[in-house]
């Protein structure tokens, strides 16, 4: 079917936890139907069904406008995807600058949809306007599995961090001592060793030969144990502080085993991500954090210059000069997850290559600090990982 050029059918929807407000229209300023359908099977078809309806109506292509884009509004985002239609974001801080300059009478879910329709027709002659309705660009598979596999090893390993150092303290309370025999709570061999028997006061009882049976224990951690065990003490509250130790420490080995799983499955999947793989070559540039930010960033085709790219990994300050004054600001719409892998990746990478050391060092002799040097280095790398990853090429040391 060929559409007129000059029409379009948009949609505009208000994103809510339990439904979300539609409002159909056109492009050529008029407003079709308004309604509202629940996060359920049957809303997510009542909305194709009545879209459709109205684009077979008017003989026109479909664009869809939502907020909240990946979060409260899935799945109907990756349904609206697969049917082809073009599908915008709308920025929640750019809209409410914009709300700002252009205000409602009122304010609710209606005349909020109302509003995603007039930015379709302002984008096309007002800047802001168009920042504020980014589309949504095709993002590979294996980026967005990256993304999934990414935040769920976050999770995890924050997890472990907090029940790791809850097992410290309760450790130092009921059992001091006991931590003088390893520098890290969280070692396979101690975790090991405080679940081999039920009961922190039998750990203290164990023999030297059954010891050495316990994983991750050799004769060199089998002599600190005995060490230890000389002269153990246990406070009043060890039978109930102590099952909860004894808990959480067999939780930190189940997790350990998860992050490793997570890990050899981030593994594969990047081996078919040219983002992950492209970012692989840059020296310090780990297996975790090119899952991070390949999954994070998905797609260099949602960044129109070098400048927006840095921006989001929280590399760059927006400028917020005025008249003689030069300064900046952080900016809000950073991905704090991408900015944490590119942190610790640049972190690793000026350890390893010479120029970017120089850099560091050049950067701390201007008197900043540790994370401003790193934060400066990324900067001063984004424009060659934008021109890699546009490129499709790996990285390249001059000699």
């Amino acid at each position: 079917m060929a559409y007129p050029a000059s029409l379009e059918l948009r949609v505009g929807i208000d994103v809510g936890s339990r439904c979300h407000s539609v409002a159909i229209g056109l492009s050529d300023g008029s407003l079709l139907e308004e309604f509202e359908i629940a996060h359920t099977a049957a809303g997510f078809q009542d909305f194709f069904k009545r879209v459709e309806a109205s684009a077979q109506r008017h003989a026109a292509p479909i664009a869809v406008a939502m907020e909240g884009y990946n979060g409260h509004v899935r799945p109907l985002d990756s349904l609206v995807k697969a049917r082809g239609w073009q599908l915008f974001n709308v920025n929640n801080l750019k809209l409410a600058r914009f709300k700002e300059i252009f205000p409602a009478a009122a304010k609710n879910d209606r005349i909020d949809t109302r509003k995603a329709l007039e930015l379709f027709q302002l984008r096309d002659h007002l800047p802001m306007a168009g920042d504020v309705l980014q589309k949504i660009e095709p993002i590979p598979e294996e980026n967005n599995v990256l993304k999934r596999l990414s935040r769920r090893q976050r999770r995890l390993v924050d997890e472990r961090t907090r029940l790791g150092n809850a097992l410290q303290a309760d450790l130092q309370a009921v059992c001091p001592g006991l931590l003088d025999i390893t520098r890290e709570v969280n070692n396979f061999w101690f975790l090991s060793f405080l679940t081999c028997r039920k009961g922190l006061p039998k750990l203290a009882r164990l023999r030297p030969a059954s010891l050495l049976k316990v994983p991750g224990i050799g004769h060199k951690y089998a002599g600190l144990i005995q060490v230890w065990q000389s002269s153990a003490f246990f406070s009043h509250d060890v039978d109930l502080v102590g099952n909860m130790i004894q808990q959480d420490a067999e939780r930190m080995l189940e997790l350990r085993e998860q992050i490793k799983a997570l890990k050899g499955q981030m593994a594969h999947v990047a081996a078919d991500s040219v983002i992950a793989r492209q970012l692989d070559t840059i020296p310090g540039f780990g297996l975790i954090c090119n899952a991070e930010l390949a999954g994070e960033i998905g797609t260099t085709d949602r960044f129109r210059k070098e400048a927006s790219l840095a921006v989001y990994l929280g590399m760059a300050n927006l400028d917020h000069s005025s008249g003689k004054s030069r300064r900046s600001k952080r900016p809000k719409h950073v991905n704090v997850r991408a900015k944490a892998a590119m942190m610790t990746a640049m972190d690793a990478h000026r350890k390893l290559c010479p120029q970017s050391k120089r850099y560091y060092e050049k950067k701390r002799a201007e008197g900043k600090k540790h994370n401003q040097a790193i934060r400066a280095l990324g900067r001063h790398l984004c424009p060659v990982i934008f021109n890699m990853l546009k490129q499709d090429r790996p990285y390249w040391i001059e000699p």
